[in-house]
């Protein structure tokens, strides 16, 4: 390609909040943007950075001529660790550390464009909505438009936006340690534009605590406060999934776009030259050769993602469950899935289940859930996770643990009637129950049926003239091609 050619590419430089999710969907809508004719600078942590070249191998973050992998620090201690970073550590590295290092890189990409002009001048900025506090300031700085892609369900969005109208109100931050157990939670706040019936504890669980000075509550909360200065908004969501909260979120801010699910896209352009995978722990992909001999729709998949922890007897408790249940079962186990030690199963259990249960550290998850032997998913709700499901057409048992999970998890079972929770104290015989209805019962079948609606409304969505798609193009063309 000649210099000429590489001067005029748009050069869009995508910064996603540095865990396994976020990561994904970001990577995910840059190669969309990288389909449609722009050079792309994708920038990691230096610790993610590291982490991926070890999950994938040494030469997997060569990109291409025009997909280019960055890293800045996170000013965290150094780690070696196959485990996602601390929350409250990491929000605070990038309230008051991120901005000068990718101001930094930037600087060095438009340098670079000027003197070797081995890439184009950066044009556009497509940030995490997480990253924002930051971001926006760097995208002023060089004078370039940004959008803001914020990584979740349109609802968990609105949760979010409304934290500071939930703090005016007076119900967070939480009086006293009282009103976690008390029955404050299932406080009906019936005031959110385009949502009803939702209590306290659907939303964000950000809110739970009783320190304002709370960091991840402050930073959750700073991460909308400057969307309307984004020239766009987009959500990994699509239009009929929630109509409701899409046109309230749209007369509150100048562009909402909805994009979702990308994966969809994606699969419209299999040739897609850059040919890395999206995970930061190496995936186990014998679990599809078991799959293989085992009868359609048979297979429960259980698998609570990339951060969420929980107790030892959590996992015992549900590890009896599904034993219970007599149905065969694929439990990707992450190796620090149980809070300070080893997730470490009763030997009786693993003797009892051998014959039909199958468990890995990790695993490509979007080739299980399209798996013809996949019935359920047993998911602790996180976003991703829930699209997936969706647009595989699998129904869900939800067990959600924090962030934006209350949400997502009120919005499957409740509005779209798709999954069924799991109550937070998990009990086995709960579990076992939860597990045959989803496979073998009524409700699992009503369940299964809705999702197929929703699975043939999201094709739909992202279909040559559906609504996504048209988002996706105007985004393109109105927003990140014109200068700003």
């Amino acid at each position: 390609m000649g210099s000429k050619e590489v001067a005029s590419k748009p050069h869009a430089v995508c910064i996603p909040l540095p865990v396994q999710s976020h990561i994904k969907a970001m990577l995910k809508f840059a190669k969309l943007l990288h389909h449609r004719g722009f050079h792309i600078t994708f920038v990691n942590t230096e610790f993610n950075h590291k982490r991926f070249l070890k999950s994938l191998g040494p030469n997997s973050l060569d990109g291409l001529p025009d997909f280019r992998f960055e890293a800045i620090p996170d000013s965290l201690p150094d780690s070696n660790d196959d485990t996602t970073q601390g929350g409250t550590s990491l929000c605070e590295s990038i309230r008051n550390n991120f901005l000068a290092p990718f101001h930094a890189l930037l600087a060095k990409l438009n340098n670079d464009a000027i003197e070797t002009s081995s890439n184009p001048p950066v044009t556009c900025i497509v940030s995490d909505g997480l990253m924002s506090t930051f971001t926006i300031t760097a995208a002023e700085e060089i004078g370039a438009p940004i959008v803001l892609f914020y990584t979740m369900a349109a609802c968990s969005f609105m949760g979010i936006k409304q934290f500071r109208a939930v703090v005016e109100k007076g119900l967070a931050p939480l009086k006293d340690e009282s009103c976690f157990t008390n029955g404050y939670l299932d406080t009906v706040i019936d005031w959110i534009p385009g949502m009803r019936d939702i209590r306290l504890r659907d939303l964000p669980t950000f809110l739970r605590t009783t320190n304002p000075d709370d960091i991840k509550f402050n930073f959750i909360m700073e991460a909308t406060d400057r969307a309307h200065e984004a020239s766009a908004v987009v959500l990994h969501t699509f239009d009929a999934l929630e109509s409701d909260v899409l046109e309230a979120l749209s007369s509150m801010l100048p562009c909402v776009c909805t994009v979702g699910p990308l994966q969809l896209h994606l699969n419209e352009i299999p040739e897609h030259p850059l040919k890395m995978g999206y995970s930061l722990w190496k995936e186990e992909t014998e679990c599809l050769e078991w799959l293989n001999t085992k009868a359609p729709n048979s297979v429960v998949y259980v698998n609570f993602g990339s951060i969420a922890v929980m107790t030892p007897q959590q996992l015992v408790e549900f590890g009896w469950g599904l034993e219970n249940s007599k149905l065969p079962f694929f439990w990707v186990i992450r190796p620090d899935l149980v809070i300070g030690e080893s997730a470490i199963l009763p030997p009786e259990f693993v003797a009892e289940t051998k014959e039909r249960s199958l468990i890995a550290g990790w695993c490509p998850q979007e080739q299980v859930l399209n798996h013809p032997s996949v019935g359920g998913f047993l998911t602790h709700s996180g976003w991703n996770s829930t699209v997936e499901s969706l647009t595989s057409g699998v129904p869900m048992l939800c067990w959600p643990i924090f962030a934006d999970q209350q949400m997502d998890c009120r919005y499957a079972c409740n509005e779209w009637g798709i999954g069924m929770e799991v109550s937070n104290d998990v009990k086995r015989d709960e579990v076992e129950k939860l597990v045959k209805e989803l496979m073998e019962g009524e409700t699992g079948k009503k369940m299964k049926n809705k999702v197929m609606e929703w699975k043939k409304l999201a094709e739909e969505a992202t279909g040559p003239h559906g609504s996504s798609s048209t988002n996706l193009d105007n985004l393109v063309n109105q927003v990140l091609l014109t200068k700003s």
